[in-house]
């Protein structure tokens, strides 16, 4: 009868351990975290001031006893301590009105393609170490493919291109394993560096990441527009060192992110030229679907589309299908333990 009753209370989780967003899925509960994977520590104490959009809020405006950080670095871990506190932190928030008999839950997370043995057995080691009883490791196109609820156990060939902070994944899928894949450390921060090089060569201003990000969502996009749009950015001349606003408008900031764009376009060229000409019949049939933060870029999907001559696409609610994918796998085991990465040794 305990043993029932403890199994009630047991949650298992997903985790999209993402370079700018983690989101966190609980089974039955739904996405329960979508916060800045962001963490500032007093630099003194070593103790964590703050965690996700709190500690966010304090990028360039923290005294220096104050470190802003960001454990992740292009999909994987880089700060593996850090990692731990910010995972166990959003775990513990999550079971802190919870009864407690909890079991340690099974844990499905999110790994970009192409990683070491040495980053996933840190992926592992993070995990168990907050608690988790098993952990599956799970490429994110894959989780991505299930989470707009595709079916990559059949023959038909599906091809995703997962748009993240630190990486952009290229994926052709079929019967549920990756046939020929890129993988480029190019993302939506890559996207704001762009931005910010091109506004500090051309208008010699100085800008913080958070007007960056603002730039990019507000009038970003990788086609001209049917309406022209600007918006006053706000900084520091590096000339005088004071502070100065000017406006950019949506054709300056496509030329700045131009480049980034084209090679995540050579990328999906380059996985196509190396897939079988079955495979890619099946892939002009049924079209390129775009996942990830990245995705929701004014255009890029007709930008694509123009390029290589095959229907592309964004999925609905495309910066959480990761997450929703490692959900609906939880609740599918031998798909789950089919799909998943081998663990490290």
């Amino acid at each position: 009868m305990l043993s029932k009753l403890v199994n009630v209370f047991t949650k298992d989780i997903g985790i999209d351990l993402g370079t700018t967003n983690i989101l966190i899925y609980v089974k039955d509960r739904g996405i329960v975290v979508n916060e800045s994977s962001v963490v500032a520590i007093n630099n003194k104490t070593h103790e964590v001031i703050a965690i996700g959009h709190a500690a966010k809020k304090m990028i360039g405006k923290a005294p220096s006893r104050i470190t802003i950080t960001q454990p992740i670095s292009n999909g994987t871990i880089s700060d593996f301590e850090v990692a731990e506190k910010m995972l166990k932190y959003f775990i513990d928030k999550i079971y802190s009105e919870t009864f407690n008999l909890i079991k340690r839950p099974r844990v499905a997370i999110s790994i970009p393609l192409h990683t070491t043995e040495v980053e996933r057995k840190a992926v592992e080691d993070v995990v168990f170490n907050i608690g988790a009883k098993e952990v599956f490791l799970v490429e994110a196109p894959i989780a991505a493919a299930v989470g707009i609820r595709l079916p990559i156990e059949e023959v038909s060939t599906i091809m995703i291109v997962n748009i993240g902070g630190g990486t952009s994944e290229v994926a052709v899928l079929s019967l549920g394993g990756i046939i020929s894949s890129r993988s480029l450390k190019i993302g939506g921060n890559e996207l704001d560096k762009n931005i910010i090089d091109y506004v500090r060569d051309h208008f010699n201003l100085s800008l913080g990441d958070a007007i960056v990000e603002d730039i990019k969502i507000k009038i970003g996009s990788a086609v001209p527009l049917h309406e022209p749009m600007s918006m006053l950015m706000r900084g520091r001349d590096l000339v005088t060192g004071l502070p100065k606003e000017l406006l950019i408008g949506d054709a300056e900031v496509r030329l700045a992110m131009a480049n980034s764009i084209r090679q995540i376009v050579e990328n999906v060229k380059s996985t196509i030229e190396t897939t079988s000409p079955e495979l890619v019949a099946d892939i002009y049939e049924n079209g390129i679907l775009l996942t990830g933060g990245g995705a929701l870029l004014r255009g890029l999907d007709k930008f694509i589309s123009d390029a290589i001559k095959i229907p592309v696409r964004v999925t609905e609610d495309p910066s959480t299908a990761v997450v929703r994918g490692l959900g609906i796998l939880l609740d599918k085991l031998s798909l789950l333990e089919q799909v998943s990465v081998a663990p490290a040794q």
